[in-house]
């Protein structure tokens, strides 16, 4: 049964499914609207951006592959806009193709065929987090040459800033409280993403690699078969 706000308390929030397939979209239309969710529509890339900007949704469902251009192109242009969660649906289980869509500015994905129940699951673990990072009061993290801003939500690494999606954000800052610990990609899944399975560690790494590319590759250790730890040079840590 719905909760009436989509997320349990507070006004309804919206949800912009940008899918050229009329039954899909419709399907996750009605789906999210059992959910409570505000559901608008649009079934190609430019109506996808323009959508975004009459609507402001809180969070986007798009496909890859749209008609007039595709749906990496909407994410970066409704990202330049404003920043918002998005989670890219793709035909294809391709890494290139994932890491791309991460680097634009998605911060989940989805393959096709899936589940409605994950897809709801996923957008309600979306919202949950830019509603927690919205409420911190968490003063500014340094660690070395890394300074990560919670309140604000900014990272700079060197004095120099790096635009990150909200996961992006969630992830480093999880690492960062916790420097050289290493982090095994289950208990991430389940402290940033909220999912209570490891079926998604591939998700993890995706992520890990988009960090590497806008902080450096020196930044995130992999402990092989484990997880993560974030790496600051042993002059840097604090005695």
């Amino acid at each position: 049964m719905g909760t009436g706000t989509g997320t349990g308390t507070g006004p309804r929030r919206k949800v912009l499914v940008v899918e050229d397939d009329p039954t899909i979209a419709e399907s996750i239309a009605a789906r999210l609207r059992a959910e409570g969710f505000d559901v608008e529509l649009a079934h190609d890339g430019p109506a996808g951006v323009a959508s975004a900007a009459a609507h402001r949704p809180d969070l986007l469902v798009l496909d890859v592959m749209l008609p007039g251009f595709d749906g990496l192109e909407v994410c970066r242009r409704v990202q330049a806009a404003r920043p918002v969660p998005v989670l890219m649906l793709t035909a294809r289980d391709d890494e290139t193709d994932l890491l791309v869509g991460l680097g634009v500015g998605a911060d989940d994905y989805m393959t096709k065929p899936f589940s409605p129940r994950e897809l709801t699951a996923r957008v309600h673990a979306l919202l949950r987090r830019v509603e927690r990072a919205a409420t911190t009061t968490e003063p500014v993290l340094v660690v070395g040459d890394l300074e990560v801003d919670s309140a604000q939500r900014r990272v700079r690494r060197g004095g120099v800033e790096a635009h990150l999606t909200p996961i992006e954000f969630e992830l480093l800052a999880h690492l960062a409280a916790r420097p050289r610990a290493v982090q095994p990609r289950e208990r991430l899944l389940a402290e940033i993403w909220g999912w209570g399975e490891a079926a998604g560690t591939r998700t993890v790494d995706s992520h890990v690699k988009a960090l590497r590319r806008k902080l450096g590759a020196d930044l995130i250790r992999t402990v092989h078969g484990v997880g993560y730890a974030l790496e600051i040079p042993t002059s840097e840590v604090p005695a």
